[in-house]
């Protein structure tokens, strides 16, 4: 669909009654990363809406900056283009955790329920090479002598055990091969969005509003760790660890993720 940025891929799925639930993904894998959770949703009666963020999967990739504004603003003009019905309940992975937090910050009246998934947008410590990577020129170097090799081999670091997912990494190279995606991610490192928006946090938390976190006790994209500062921001969120599971625990553990997410919709109280 066309917006006023640009052109977005989306996705829908379960019938027109269910409750609306939108799924926005993180930094680099586009909605395929949700094909775990949009199954079950919409299976449990759930109007589903998944859709690719600029500069990532089928949408376009602007020439612009990638920052909070341009992601809250097309979650915004994707729901209205779409009457997608409001309030919404708002699932957030990884980066997508900060990009649903500033739209719930922004427009609280067309959010219901918030679940974050290993999410980011709070200080950690960085390696040298990522330090390195934020530097002017530095990124454009080694991308265009080690692209493929450098984004495709950070995959694997998503999973607990990333041999038991072969398929994920040709699904991502695909995007690779389109004009602005490295130029996407770039923007996108250096806006701030991955690291600094603990005082977006902290409003939502304060609002009052059901919030459900989720984390995969070995994460080491976002450190397992960070839960404790994201609680502390979100005081009523109801917390649940994942064992056996990295950064993507919904995409690597989805029977113990799934229930989870469909009680927590539906009000039910998990198990």
């Amino acid at each position: 669909i066309a917006l006023p940025d640009g052109i977005t891929h989306y996705e829908l799925g379960g019938p027109p009654s269910g409750q609306p639930v939108v799924l926005v993904h993180g930094f680099s894998v586009p909605y395929y990363i949700w094909d775990p959770t949009f199954a079950a949703l919409t299976e449990n009666g759930f109007r589903v809406l998944r859709y690719d963020l600029y500069g990532r999967g089928y949408s376009d990739r602007p020439d612009t900056h990638y920052d909070a504004n341009l992601f809250v603003r097309q979650l915004l003009h994707l729901l209205t283009a779409l009457q997608f019905p409001t309030p919404v309940h708002l699932i957030g992975l990884s980066m997508g955790g900060p990009i649903t937090v500033a739209f719930t910050d922004r427009y609280p009246d067309k959010v219901g329920k918030l679940c974050l998934i290993d999410p980011a947008g709070f200080p950690t410590k960085r390696s040298l090479g990522d330090r390195l990577l934020a530097l002017p020129l530095v990124w454009e170097w080694a991308i265009d002598h080690f692209g493929e090799k450098l984004l495709i081999s950070n995959l694997l670091t998503d999973f607990y055990k990333p041999e038991d997912f072969p398929e994920y990494q040709a699904l991502f190279r695909e995007q690779m091969s389109y004009q602005g995606f490295r130029g996407a991610l770039l923007s996108t490192l250096r806006s701030g969005i991955i690291h600094n928006m603990v005082d977006c946090y902290t409003r939502v938390g304060a609002q009052q509003r059901a919030i459900l976190l989720l984390w995969g006790c070995q994460d080491q994209v976002v450190p397992f760790a960070l839960n404790e500062k994201v609680r502390s921001t979100l005081p009523n969120a109801k917390f649940y660890p994942i064992p056996d599971a990295g950064h993507i625990p919904h995409y690597e553990r989805p029977d113990m993720v799934n229930p989870i997410l469909t009680d927590f919709l539906e009000e039910r109280t998990p198990a």
